[in-house]
């Protein structure tokens, strides 16, 4: 398949809607470990098309910028939910708030493997469905031990405070590389963007510095945002040119890989840092109940809905079929 047979869907009101959802969904994905929004659109029928339109942004301006604008729209709100909402209900509950997310994820997990019915098994997909399968679950693990090890932080407000000039300088230049790391995990499913930035101490710090009274405090902050922002364009532009070409290419070789990816990304949300002081704390003063009771139902709740969600995607295309 050339690039020139992917079209890009003309949207109704229901598909615009049903790309401002994916979108809120790669918004979550900056604060709920786990929450992949490509597996989203894997499950919307909309993936080729959004790495399609990232990757063809500039060459086809107004057909592309149309497609991702109500995606863009949902990022923002997902953003905005995810710092107000989710990460006090994460404060809150959050093992309950995690098992819900978990259980949309599995829930839709069908959807992600039904890229792979009738291809063909060989040790080379295999093999790379077990690297997918392993790698989230390794980031999670990775960032519990550092956690439990040495809490590695950005240490903004300390460096803020001491005006250390060498200290911002080159964190301000890694921000550039852990941009594009984040970019990445945008586009490629299973990935998730608040793991990555738990493994390297950064997630903590990063959330916390989204308020007014700290920008207002330390206003340089925004030279950071703006270092990581230059890396996660640069990373979700190129990736997903390379990722159209790839699929193009061999299809059923590179989703062997995304399918362990979305199946990690899953057992990693029970497997990362933030998760590991719910442990502890369970370990300390024993299980709680209720927080642990409500998980094992909103998981439920979660599979259910996520699964009645992809029957009805499939009815849908079976109708337009």
């Amino acid at each position: 398949m050339s690039e020139l047979e992917i079209e890009l869907i003309k949207y109704t009101k229901k598909t615009w809607l049903k790309s401002a959802i994916l979108g809120a969904f790669i918004g979550l994905a900056v604060i709920v470990p786990g929450i992949s929004g490509s597996t989203v659109a894997i499950i919307f029928k909309l993936y080729d098309q959004f790495l399609y339109a990232i990757g063809n942004l500039f060459k086809k301006f107004k057909a592309c910028f149309a497609f991702l604008l109500p995606i863009g729209i949902g990022m923002i709100v997902g953003l905005v939910l995810g710092f107000l909402g989710v990460k006090k209900l994460l404060e809150w509950m959050p093992f309950a708030i995690v098992c819900l997310f978990a259980g949309l994820m599995i829930g839709a997990f069908p959807a992600v493997k039904a890229e792979l019915d009738g291809a063909k098994v060989t040790p080379l997909r295999v093999g790379l469905f077990c690297i997918g399968l392993l790698l989230p679950i390794a980031l999670g693990c990775v960032s519990a031990w550092v956690f439990a090890r040495t809490p590695a932080t950005l240490a903004l407000r300390d460096d803020f405070t001491n005006n250390q000039f060498s200290v911002l300088s080159w964190k301000a230049i890694l921000c550039l590389p852990v941009g594009y790391a984040l970019g990445l995990t945008q586009i490629v499913p299973g990935l998730s963007a608040s793991a990555l930035l738990m493994t390297l101490g950064w997630f903590s710090d990063l959330v916390e510095s989204v308020s007014l009274e700290f920008w207002l405090e330390y206003p340089m902050v925004f030279v950071y945002y703006l270092a990581l922002g230059a890396g996660f364009a640069l990373g979700v532009f190129t990736f997903s040119g390379i990722l159209t070409k790839l699929f193009q290419k061999a299809r059923h070789t590179a989703y062997s890989m995304i399918v362990g990816l979305s199946l990690g990304s899953i057992l990693s949300m029970f497997f990362n840092a933030d998760i590991l002081s719910v442990y502890t704390a369970w370990i300390a003063d024993g299980i709680v109940i209720p927080d642990f009771v409500t998980g094992i139902v909103l998981l439920g709740v979660g599979i259910v809905l996520s699964y009645l969600l992809v029957r009805y995607q499939r009815k849908k295309d079976e109708e337009t079929s």
